[in-house]
């Protein structure tokens, strides 16, 4: 499988990998929408964005509607063919890995709600790109979040409290017996908080709907077409390479997030780290084993392991569930994975011992140092002036992806954005970058050690 920290290149025209999104979708038989497909002849634009996702998408949209801006999106494979593609289409007000409170104590409470409303602002503004009539099967609202021990209950029910104060955030306190008898029998958790507003979705029809939106604005969108930096200035613009053209840019975005390749450029070298997510759809489940499991919800459902488990009832009755997948991308399709989330599964539904699954796959999402996504200009007056990125959304990117390729364009146009870390900092350098796989297993260990013993 492609490494980005491995690897130079994603590869040219590559197919969608199997996975269920891609089979429901009719990935395999076509029916992705139409794009412009390969550059074939050299040109001179304003705006080149790299990445056809949702950052990249939800950029070049802004740009044509907010600020007269006719983008051209470059992608090396498909659309949404990287994380996009591949996600567990869970749309929640999060973060990333760090939390309010950790915000309020770095930056104080007004930064802290800055960055909440930018997150709240991210989900009104999916909402109101599916309300423009993209059918990616959205599924009743509502996120459990579920204790996977009792004393992890405990620390739910001061986070519920907390969001109360700060916010006047609606979280119902869940107690395992009311879980069991209203939502699932999920033998693993031990209490729950429950969220209004979250939902599951179908993340690749998702991005196919945002690519509509966006040709309809003027957007083009070229497949099978990857990019490399050939100079970083030339007078005033970037020059960039493609297999069949060159393009010439006043402006670059890079939009690749956990997909970026090796080397792609300075700005982003060593400052953010590839992790690999499983994913696994069983069979779909007979009336007689939902019955057995009581499993009445189809909101979506995550654990507070450091390694976390996460896991949602499909429209066909399958049960989607996913965690944590190989180190590095030549591991990634070895089934010991799979079968382990299989093996978890199991564990919190015991009727379903005889339930296999028919679909496995795996995708990079994109770890950054501080914990934070961020939406970053080259410095004024540098040679990398011109170049933007957002990246880093670990794992929370599905919903705050749109509001950052908003952000984007304000940024590409020259308005101003919010004051914040999000958007006023460059990702942070790791330390002992080509450690960074070492840091990673000693964490996976680390974080073993925790959930099963603090």
């Amino acid at each position: 499988m492609y490494d980005p920290l491995v690897d130079n290149s994603p590869g040219v025209g590559l197919a969608y990998p199997t996975s269920y999104w891609a089979d429901v979708s009719g990935a395999d038989r076509d029916q992705n929408p139409e794009d412009d497909g390969q550059l074939e002849h050299d040109i001179d634009i304003d705006v080149a964005i790299v990445g056809a996702g949702y950052t990249g998408l939800s950029c070049a949209l802004h740009l044509a509607r907010d600020h007269g801006i006719k983008a051209h999106v470059f992608e090396a494979n498909q659309t949404a063919w990287g994380c996009s593609g591949r996600n567990a289409g869970f749309i929640l007000k999060s973060s990333g890995r760090k939390s309010y409170a950790t915000m309020q104590k770095y930056w104080g409470k007004e930064v802290m709600r800055g960055i909440y409303d930018e997150m709240c602002a991210g989900v009104d503004l999916v909402n109101s790109l599916i309300s423009e009539g993209i059918d990616c099967d959205q599924q009743t609202p509502g996120f459990i979040k579920v204790a996977h021990k009792p004393s992890m209950f405990k620390s739910l029910q001061a986070q519920a409290k907390l969001q109360q104060q700060m916010f006047g955030y609606d979280v119902q306190v869940l107690s395992k017996r009311t879980l069991h008898q209203n939502y699932m029998a999920d033998e693993n958790a031990h209490g729950a908080i429950r969220y209004q507003d979250g939902f599951g979705l179908n993340p690749l029809k998702l991005a196919w709907g945002y690519q509509e939106i966006a040709r309809q604005a003027g957007v083009q969108v070229h497949t099978s077409t990857p990019v490399s930096f050939v100079e970083k200035q030339v007078g005033k613009g970037v020059l960039l390479a493609t297999p069949n053209a060159s393009i010439k840019a006043k402006k670059v975005v890079i939009a690749t997030n956990g997909y970026t390749p090796k080397g792609f450029h300075p700005i982003v070298t060593n400052r953010t780290l590839p992790v690999l997510s499983q994913i696994i759809v069983t069979e779909a489940l007979t009336d007689e084993q939902i019955s057995a499991c009581n499993f009445l919800t189809e909101n979506v459902v995550m654990d507070t392991r450091a390694l976390k488990y996460y896991y949602r009832k499909l429209p066909d009755n399958r049960i989607l569930f996913g965690g944590r997948g190989a180190i590095t991308g030549k591991g990634a399709n070895d089934p010991y994975y799979a079968q382990r989330l299989l093996s978890v599964l199991k564990t919190s539904f015991p009727a379903l011992q005889n339930l296999k699954y028919d679909y496995a796959w795996s995708g990079w999402i994109c770890m950054a140092l501080d914990d934070l996504p961020h939406i970053y200009q080259g410095e004024k007056g540098s040679e990398d002036e011109n170049i933007f990125y957002a990246m880093g959304y670990c794992g929370s990117g599905v919903s705050f992806s749109a509001q950052a390729g908003k952000r984007l364009a304000e940024k590409v146009a020259g308005k101003l954005v919010p004051n914040l870390p999000l958007y006023s900092k460059a990702l942070p350098k790791f330390p002992f970058a080509p450690l960074r796989r070492v840091g990673q297993w000693g964490y996976f260990h680390y974080g073993k050690i925790k959930d099963n013993y603090f």
